[in-house]
């Protein structure tokens, strides 16, 4: 594992959306940064590239269509690079995350915006790194890994039926 100081983090942020309360560059940059050099992250890549897609509902929607068979809009979805190993490019994959569909779950689940855009990047990240939520223990580990990165970040736990585990 490389240590946070050794590891080059280029984040591509589009902003392709009109709602307003979107993170700066540099709040997605530190979340995302903060996600890969997490000591409990797998992740061997001297550099990584991750391009980040600020979407409004019908992109999302026809994103999630198209490669989820889900006909609605979505909170994130994440498309890990698959490049051919001889490559040996950084590209670790694409985040598109759907704006309205953020606040709109802000607002339902009572949460600050803010935590919840950086829970949605720390989710979308560990995505891309391979984890994902399918199987129960699978799920246990990444709800865990994301409550301990959304903490350490200075946000309120994403989870509450596993804020427990965050204080273990």
């Amino acid at each position: 594992m490389l240590s946070p100081t050794n590891r080059a983090i280029d984040i591509d942020l589009q902003v392709a959306s009109t709602e307003k309360g979107i993170p700066t560059s540099g709040d997605i940059e530190r979340w995302v940064s903060t996600t890969l050099n997490h000591p409990q992250v797998q992740c061997i890549l001297a550099s990584i590239e991750v391009s980040v897609r600020i979407a409004d509902k019908p992109e999302s929607q026809r994103l999630n269509r198209e490669y989820r068979q889900q006909d609605k809009p979505t909170n994130v979805l994440s498309f890990p690079a698959e490049l051919p190993e001889e490559l040996a490019l950084p590209l670790l994959g694409d985040l598109v995350i759907c704006a309205p569909v953020v606040r709109e779950e802000a607002i339902a689940q009572q949460k600050e915006l803010t935590a919840h855009w950086a829970h949605m990047v720390i989710h979308g990240t560990l995505h891309l790194l391979g984890y994902d939520h399918i199987e129960d223990e699978d799920a246990e580990q990444m709800e865990s890994l994301e409550t301990t990165i959304v903490q350490l970040l200075g946000f309120s736990a994403p989870y509450e039926s596993i804020d427990h585990l965050a204080d273990n």
